[in-house]
């Protein structure tokens, strides 16, 4: 039953204003994405077919409120796309308000509570990580995605309910396998960096067989397919130096144990297609974004967890319409299996290791597969650990090493250049380091540094204790903000300036001259060391009976 209600209504246990006959009502759903509903009625809703007006319709999570925007209309019928009703949090606005090392349980209710106006709305969320982030003149659901994005989770919207949950979905047993039980499918698959027998190449052209001409120069993934996909791939082992090692065969243990381990991971980051699935079509068990689809895809010899990313709705006939699911991740027992099948090659304790951490994980799970392994990988080379941000480590961006020398950072890959910050000896090297957020009683030092080009050294800002901005050094210079409104600006191209709350320009301090729109005066204005304007006052029996201003010379008075 689809129903409307006015602008300002929060309970709908009621029909509302009017009980709706659509021709037309699917709800649209998609992680941390859109929520809306595509509404059709005919012109006889047309008085309650308003701008702002609340539609509630039966969702897979029960009823949902979603606000009519920009509704059309034609020759014969009424269209709108309804937004959920949590987006109504644009239209409230939060000043200037800093969340200082919160969960994001906190920090919602502290963005929630500096809205202006009042939020209607109810916040909360499960995430334990703590973090801090400055929110100026941003709409209250701009800052919830701001978040959203930097503690992570996903957005739960529940009528005037907003959280971000660190997991959700369900596990309901779903299987799809393609061309078998379910035909109206699409899958798209990419196979360009296929590679299912590699040829791992290392520095100066070292080859698996560098220590024993009778190993195998090849590693072969435990997924084939009919059509071989044989590849060689140089791999970067410069963070291997010879002068770390006590000799030459040391020097080149090292050299094949890390050829070996760079190889298996890009085997096992591309053994498979690319694909991403999209049905159309009803699936029953589905009850909400994050639910989580088993995919048997026997063409592509494919066994894949993923989950629900998006769906589309009718609440007309109460069922899916369309449900897309990926981008999908090898399953873990996969990743197990390919992971072992190296294991008579010197690297037993490691892939047991990774192996006993792959099916610890694996039993924790309660439906979230595709994020069970985080964004962060860890690499043994054998000199050194580095955690990457994606496989294989050829492909990552940000890298952390740690060695006997300390711990080293890179945003370049893990060819660097890195930039020494922490070093075993206890130094501290912090020109490359930037602080969110720096909470210190005194900082000692020389010269402190801000600005530069394109401003690369950020702002200063004063609070008062009330946490109001009263002052800044920017790249426009010093500013002060007055209680009434007044600001005092502070460059080296215009000098010295103040405005009223009105923007209007109350003095100025420029090439020596002095431009004011008021200006008092209690004792004496001397001109060019010559002459003196002062006050003067005549009283008779000590009463004031005239005043005004005396001029003084110099060398005399008059």
């Amino acid at each position: 039953m689809i129903r409307i209600f006015g602008q300002t209504d929060t309970v709908f246990t009621s029909n509302g204003d009017c009980v709706v006959s659509p021709l037309k009502a699917k709800v649209h759903k998609a992680d941390n994405g859109d929520y809306y509903l595509d509404l059709e009625t005919d012109l006889s809703y047309i008085d309650y077919f308003v701008e702002g007006n609340i539609v509630v319709a039966n969702t897979p999570t029960g009823e949902q409120a979603f606000r009519i925007d920009n509704p059309t209309k034609s020759k014969n019928k009424l269209v709108s796309k309804c937004w959920h009703v949590s987006y109504s949090s644009k239209n409230h606005l939060i000043a200037d308000s800093y969340v200082v090392d919160m969960d994001c349980n906190d920090a919602l209710n502290h963005l929630n509570d500096a809205a202006e106006p009042a939020s209607p709305f109810t916040v909360h969320s499960d995430v334990g990580v703590v973090d801090s982030y400055r929110c100026v003149r941003e709409s209250l659901h701009d800052a919830i995605i701001k978040v959203q994005e930097r503690w992570g989770g996903h957005i739960v919207r529940d009528n005037f309910d907003i959280a971000i949950m660190s997991a959700i979905g369900v596990d309901n047993g779903i299987i799809v396998q393609y061309k078998k039980n379910l035909s109206d499918i699409t899958c798209q698959d990419n196979w360009d960096n296929v590679v299912t027998k590699l040829l791992p190449v290392g520095k100066d052209g070292l080859l698996l067989n560098a220590l024993d001409e009778t190993a195998d120069i090849y590693l072969t993934s435990s997924t084939q397919y009919d059509l071989p996909y044989t590849k060689a791939v140089t791999f970067s082992q410069d963070e291997i130096v010879e002068e770390d090692y006590e000799s030459e065969e040391a020097y080149k243990q090292a050299l094949v144990k890390d050829l070996r381990m760079q190889g298996l991971d890009y085997l096992t980051a591309n053994c498979v297609p690319l694909v991403n699935y999209t049905l159309k079509a009803n699936l029953d068990r589905v009850t909400d974004i994050g639910d989580v689809i088993e995919v048997i895809d026997e063409r592509l010899g494919l066994h894949l967890m993923t989950q629900v990313i998006s769906f589309t709705y009718d609440c007309i006939f109460k069922k899916y319409t369309e449900v897309e699911f990926g981008n999908f991740t090898q399953s873990l027992s996969g990743l197990i299996k390919n992971i072992t099948v190296e294991v008579n090659h010197n690297v037993t304790d490691q892939v047991n290791n990774v192996a006993t951490s792959l099916q610890s994980q694996l039993t924790q799970a309660t439906g979230a597969i595709m994020g069970i392994l985080g964004d962060s990988y860890v690499i043994n080379t054998g000199s050194d650990v580095m955690l990457v941000d994606s496989l294989p480590k050829e492909d990552a961006t940000n890298v952390m090493r740690m060695n006997q020398n300390g711990v080293q950072f890179s945003q370049s890959g893990i060819n660097g250049p890195f930039a020494e910050v922490w070093n075993i000896n206890g130094d501290f090297n912090a020109e490359n380091v930037n602080f969110v957020n720096l909470i210190a009683d005194m900082i000692k030092g020389g010269t402190l540094k801000r600005g530069g080009h394109s401003n690369l050294w950020g702002n200063v800002e004063y609070y008062d204790n009330s946490n109001r901005l009263i002052g800044k050094i920017d790249s426009d210079g010093l500013t002060l903000y007055a209680d009434n409104g007044a600001t005092l600006i502070i460059d080296h191209a215009h000098g010295v300036r103040s405005y009223d709350a009105d923007g209007n320009t109350t003095l100025a301090f420029d090439g020596g001259k002095v431009t004011s729109s008021k200006t008092s005066i209690t004792e004496e204005l001397e001109i060019g060391e010559m002459f003196k304007f002062i006050p003067m006052q005549v009283s008779q029996s000590g009463t004031v009976v005239n005043s005004g201003i005396g001029l003084v010379f110099s060398g005399g008075d008059s």
